[in-house]
């Protein structure tokens, strides 16, 4: 059985063209309406993870050989977290690699699905996320950003950067269909421990750069908030807007 976690999102198909390419042959499988699926254990996992704190976590997906779109596993990596951004620590993404290299999985498995959560309520990547994935992955044959949001929407993009290049938002899936592990909550608090790092985060807003439109609304601009996931939870009936420099000390998190 599958579940679909954002079937709002069509299956799409991949052009002729693009699935030519011999760097590409392990996704021809999927390549009709490709899909991103999860083995239970690695979705719960990643729910666990996004619910230990109140910041992003970030880590890999781990591929299965036959089948680059199936998750198998997640993993961290030493990290630093904040509301807003994940900073993976370079000389332990060597090690993340190394190890999975050691293990006998190609990069394809391991180096190629990116994910974070969002603390917020939008799975919407970011700027920062967009920078990141562009600077990080855009030169490896294909890549795959997947963002969890704090009450369950996700987002997932599957994006080329061979041939004519391209990129498509594809559904996400729990694939219940191979056996799958037991969740191991005691590991997982191991894991986080070990590689999460928690910075305290509080934006800082410029008075000069607020707008007040007629009836006195106090909004910032889109482009100073765009890559503030955490307000993103507040953006509802009833919600509190960014508060100035001299209100700060006032804000309830």
């Amino acid at each position: 059985m599958i579940r679909p976690l954002n079937p709002s999102v069509k299956q799409p198909a991949l052009s002729d063209k693009a699935a030519k390419y011999d760097r590409l042959s392990p996704l021809k499988s999927a390549c009709r309406s490709p899909s991103l699926r999860l083995n239970p254990t690695a979705w719960a996992k990643l729910l666990y993870l996004r619910d230990l704190g109140d910041t992003e976590v970030g880590g890999f997906g781990i591929s299965a050989a036959d089948d680059l779109l199936y998750i198998e596993e997640i993993q961290l990596v030493r990290q630093s977290c904040d509301m807003a951004s994940v900073a993976f620590d370079d000389e332990s993404v060597a090690d993340f690699f190394d190890r999975q290299i050691d293990a006998g999985r190609t990069m394809s498995q391991a180096g190629r699905i990116w994910l974070h959560t969002h603390p917020g309520s939008s799975p919407q990547p970011s700027r920062t996320d967009e920078e990141t994935f562009a600077r990080v992955f855009g030169h490896s044959d294909w890549a795959i950003m997947f963002i969890l949001a704090r009450h369950g929407q996700s987002y997932a993009r599957l994006q080329f950067n061979v041939g004519p290049g391209g990129g498509m938002e594809i559904p996400v899936e729990v694939d219940y269909r191979k056996a799958f592990q037991a969740s191991d909550h005691a590991a997982w608090d191991d894991e986080y421990a070990a590689n999460v790092e928690i910075q305290q985060w509080m934006p800082m807003f410029d008075e000069s750069r607020l707008l007040e439109p007629a009836g006195g609304d106090r909004r910032l601009l889109r482009d100073q908030a765009e890559d503030l996931d955490f307000w993103w939870n507040y953006d509802e009936p009833g919600g509190f807007l960014p508060q100035t420099k001299e209100r700060q000390a006032n804000v309830e998190f």
